[in-house]
């Protein structure tokens, strides 16, 4: 596939490695010049690109920048990807230590919503909860024992299809956490976001969760 990385930090260089490892091609953008990311380009294989051109003809795109940030995105910057990509949302929030307040999301609304609505597109959530490292380096084929597992939530389901497919590539079982509306499950301060689980641990910490976000992750 095509696949675009908007955000080269931790989680973006991680996902660019590996992707590409699985044969994929990709682009990835940070909010600099490419040249600036030109390492990560050597070593990995991607194409460092413009942001604006990290979209264009993209089966997936994942943005994976501070939260703060997501607003401040050139607009139209997803408008070259290919109408039924997946958007993925990596982002967290996290007011205390990086985003200071935002009110809709103080007020109850699920961070990737917002992203969803700022974006003007439709995400899937996911990779919010697991570190670069175990992104590079804690895969394992299936059936294997000890075999890891993501949530995954989101709206759309050929969107979600496509990038379940991608988390189960990379090395880990994908588990559908449902709607965007439900995401909230797998945000900061939640049960899930936490040590790495297998499937069923990762189904427990999903029901286990609280809408009410812990005092650590409010403004």
């Amino acid at each position: 596939m095509r696949i675009g990385i908007i955000g080269a930090g931790n989680i973006g260089g991680a996902l660019t490695r590996r992707l590409v490892a699985l044969g994929h091609a990709v682009r990835v953008a940070n909010s600099r010049d490419p040249e600036t990311l030109a390492e990560l380009a050597r070593e990995s294989g991607a194409e460092a690109v413009w942001a604006m051109k990290a979209a264009e003809g993209a089966d997936v795109v994942v943005v994976t920048i501070p939260l703060k940030n997501i607003p401040d995105l050139p607009a139209g910057i997803l408008d070259g990807a290919r109408p039924d990509a997946a958007i993925i949302d990596t982002c967290n929030y996290y007011p205390q230590q990086r985003d200071g307040r935002i009110a809709a999301i103080e007020e109850g609304m699920p961070e990737s919503v917002w992203v969803s609505r700022q974006l003007g597109r439709s995400v899937i959530k996911v990779f919010n909860m697991i570190g670069a490292n175990s992104i590079e380096h804690q895969g394992k084929p299936p059936g294997v024992p000890g075999r890891f597992a993501l949530p995954v939530a989101g709206d759309d389901p050929t969107a979600k299809a496509r990038v379940m497919g991608l988390v189960d590539a990379l090395g880990f079982d994908a588990v559908d956490a449902g709607s965007l509306d439900e995401s909230w499950r797998q945000q900061p301060g939640t049960p899930v976001y936490g040590p790495l689980r297998d499937a069923d641990g990762v189904r427990r910490a999903l029901l286990e969760a609280s809408p009410e976000r812990p005092p650590g992750f409010r403004a």
